[in-house]
This record gives structure tokens, C-alpha cells and sequence, in this order.
């Protein structure tokens, strides 16, 4: 009799792993490998390690696998972003060109929109006997020399020639919501300025004879009844922040939410971001450093809403803290306090901008926004090498675990075959 012996084949399926590009096939031959069982005296079976052993190894193969086409659908992705990342910074620098070709053709406008500030000039002279219709005759007549008068060197200007609106409509609106009186407001920068325009005797009686009553007296234009005078120093001032990179310091106000988080439909924005400063008011209009927008121009209007539709204002209305306008004339003055009726055409209203504080404007926030998206892509190029780093380290690894597992099956192969011969020697030799 022959000694009994087992015979164990074990088939190893081909492996199929995602490379770069394709599929990285493992092709190989059924291999059968022949493992002596336990012998009879008790001896530790053969077969269970090498099972164990090549399933580890193509384990580790299809993760590994997986791994890589994880990093290569990675770096697809973010190629894709960055590519969508490239054609945005050309469309806006396309968009910034046109900006810059609008602006020469608005400088060519330009003196249509001096006429509008001379038409607003010419709206307060119109005010014979009011402050500001001296103080713009005393213009009109010796132009910048005014500037150098005792009585006049403090003062920044009239309410009305201070800012300028892009919107007709705008204007007129908020003209009506401020009202002539504050129209035709004299604005000085200190209270030394505010005591220069107005003198009194012993009596607590004005004398007509000096400040601005007596320039008045002087060319014919006799001041009647009160005026507003405004000093901006004594204004206390907006005490958040700017909108960042604004060319026209817009203020960061927070904009009215739903519930939802979304703003309320038809809200346009601010009063007071919707008026253009010249730049020589924008920064300094006081001894401590502070602009017009943040100090006259934010008392003035404070949060005042403004919405396209009164319908669209009126939904809004628990959101509004400070007042709201619309384009079709609706008026709320405070909280529960409205103004009903037809609109009333105020006489004294703001300048139209010329446009190129607007082009300024959209010119910088498209500059921005391009900055941006270069950091963006920056960003994305830094997580592109990384993954490429990632990517060639695992493939690295893959190629090291398939010699090693090719090897194992060799070894496997060679193992089973001598397993086989002496199998049949047994076979063949007497008990």
C-alpha cells in the first residue's frame, strides 16, 4: 500500500486594478498549488499559510488600486475646476477692458454731467434769501477765492453739491426724503466755523451787519428766517466697518434676512452706499480723520432702506429700522411713521454722477474678483501637486506589491510541482 496523501489545488483568478489610464491587468495562468496535509504524525498543514498569504497580497493589491484611481478622479476634478478657474479670469478681464473703454467715453461726456452740477447750482440760487443761496452767488461771482474768507475757509459746502446720485429718480427721492431745509444745509467742519457765520450783540440779537448775514446784506441778498448749519466734527460717526478694497468706502451695514437667511425681494441697498463722494471728501473731512459718508451722509440717512416697489418695501416692513424708500415713491420715515399721498417735487436735488465713479467702482470689484480667483487657483495648482505626489507614491507601491506578489506565485508554482513529483514517487514505492 501507498501512503496516503491529500491533494489541494488552490486557482488564483487573474487581478484587475485601475491604473492611470486604464485598467492595469495582472495576468497570470492558473497556478495550482499542491500542499502536503497533515501528515499522520500530527504535522502542521502547509496549505493554509500560502491561502492566507496570497489573499493578503491581493487584498492589498485592490486597495491599493483603489487608491489610485481615487487620486487620478482627484486630479481630474480639480483640473477641471482650475480650467473653469482660467476661463473666469478671462471673462473678467475682458470685462475689466470694456470698463476701461466706457470710462473714456464718459470722460468725453463729462461736461454734460457738469451741467448737471451746475443746474444744482443754479436750483439753489434760486433760493435768493437762503445761506445757501448767498454762499452760491459769493461762488458764482469770485470762485475759488470764497474759499479763502475768514467766514467761509472752514465750510465744506451745501448738503445738496456734497454728493452726487446715478439715478434721476434716486435723486428726486431721496431729495423729498431729506427735504429742502436739509437740501440747502450749510456743512461745516467745526464749531469755530459754525460761530464764524453768525454773530450776536449784547442782547442776544443778530447782527445783520456781520457773518454771513452781513455778505448777504452786501450784495443785495438779505438772509430771511432760519437755515440749517451742520458740523460734522460734532456728528457722531458710523462705528463699523468699510466694504473692503471700496473705492468709494461704502459702509458695512448688515443688509436685511428672511428667516430663510435670503434678503427680503425688491431690497436694492443703503441711502446712504447709493451717493458718490468726490474723493477729496471721502477721507480726512474732519481733524480726526473721518469722511463724509461715515459722518454726514450716514446722519443724515442712516439705515434707510431702499426697495424697487412699494409692495416689495411693505413686505419688508418688519425688517425696516430706520426708514425705506422706493423707486415708485413709497416712504417710510421711521418705524411706524409713513408718508402718504402724492410725492412732492423738492426743487433742490442732488447731481446725477457722471458714471465714472460708477466704472471705478464695478473697475475695482472686477479687480478684485480676479485677484481672487488667482488665489483660488493657487490654491487648487498647491492640491494638484499634492495629489500627484500622492498618486505616483501609490502607483510606486503597486508596482513594488506586484513584483512581490508575481514572485510569490512563481515560488507558489514551484512549490506545488515538486509536491506533485513526490507524490507520485510515493505512489510508486513499496510500503
Amino acid at each position: 500500500m501507498f501512503q496516503q496523501k491529500h491533494q489541494l489545488s488552490i486557482q488564483t483568478n487573474p487581478l484587475s486594478i485601475q491604473d492611470s489610464s486604464a485598467l492595469m491587468q495582472m495576468d497570470q495562468n492558473d497556478t495550482s498549488i499542491v500542499a502536503v496535509d497533515g501528515m499522520q504524525n500530527g504535522g502542521a498543514s502547509q496549505s493554509d499559510p500560502i491561502v492566507y498569504y496570497s489573499k493578503r497580497l491581493q487584498d492589498e493589491l485592490h486597495a491599493l488600486g483603489q487608491k489610485i484611481k481615487q487620486h487620478e478622479d482627484n486630479l481630474k476634478l480639480l483640473n477641471t475646476q482650475r480650467n473653469k478657474l482660467d476661463d473666469s479670469i478671462l471673462d473678467l478681464q475682458v470685462t475689466l477692458g470694456k470698463y476701461h473703454s466706457s470710462n473714456v467715453s464718459k470722460i468725453e461726456n463729462d461736461r454734460a454731467n457738469l451741467q448737471s452740477e451746475e443746474e444744482t447750482t443754479e436750483q439753489i440760487l434760486r433760493h435768493e434769501k437762503s445761506a445757501a443761496g448767498v454762499l452760491c452767488q459769493l461762488k458764482t461771482r469770485h470762485g475759488a477765492q470764497v474759499t479763502h474768507l475768514t467766514l467761509t475757509k472752514d465750510m465744506l459746502g451745501i448738503v445738496a453739491s456734497l454728493g452726487k446720485v446715478g439715478d434721476e429718480n434716486l435723486s428726486r427721492l431721496f431729495s423729498e426724503y431729506l427735504g429742502v431745509d436739509t437740501m440747502l444745509a450749510v456743512v461745516c467742519k467745526t464749531d469755530e466755523g459754525v460761530k464764524a457765520l453768525e454773530t450776536y450783540d449784547n442782547e442776544g440779537c443778530i447782527t445783520k451787519s456781520s457773518g454771513l448775514h452781513g455778505l448777504g446784506a452786501s450784495i443785495g441778498r438779505a438772509i430771511d428766517g432760519r437755515f440749517l448749519v451742520i458740523c460734522v466734527e460734532n456728528l457722531r460717526p458710523f462705528a463699523g466697518d468699510f466694504v473692503a478694497d471700496d473705492p468709494q468706502r461704502k459702509l458695512d451695514l448688515l443688509k436685511p434676512r428672511l428667516a430663510n437667511g435670503e434678503t427680503p425681494p425688491g431690497f436694492l441697498g443703503f441711502a446712504v452706499n447709493m451717493v458718490n463722494i468726490d474723493s477729496t471728501n471721502l477721507f480726512h473731512a474732519t481733524a480726526s480723520g473721518y469722511g463724509l459718508r461715515e459722518t454726514l451722509f450716514y446722519n443724515l440717512f442712516s439705515r434707510l432702506q431702499v426697495y424697487r416697489t412699494r409692495a416689495e418695501m411693505l413686505l419688508a416692513l418688519p425688517l425696516i429700522t430706520d426708514g425705506a424708500v422706493s423707486l415708485d415713491g413709497g416712504m417710510i420715515r421711521s418705524t411706524g411713521v409713513f408718508s402718504l399721498g402724492s410725492r412732492q417735487e423738492v426743487d433742490v436735488r442732488f447731481p446725477k454722477s457722471s458714471g465714472m465713479l460708477d466704472i471705478a467702482d464695478k473697475s475695482a470689484e472686477t479687480e478684485k474678483q480676479i485677484q481672487e480667483i488667482r488665489w483660488q487657483k493657487e490654491k487648487f495648482q498647491d492640491d494638484i501637486k499634492r495629489e500627484i505626489t500622492l498618486l505616483n507614491k501609490a502607483k510606486g507601491t503597486f508596482a513594488t506589491k506586484k513584483a512581490e506578489f508575481l514572485k510569490f506565485l512563481a515560488q507558489s508554482s514551484s512549490y506545488a510541482s515538486q509536491n506533485q513529483v513526490q507524490s507520485g514517487q510515493d505512489r510508486l514505492t513499496p510500503r
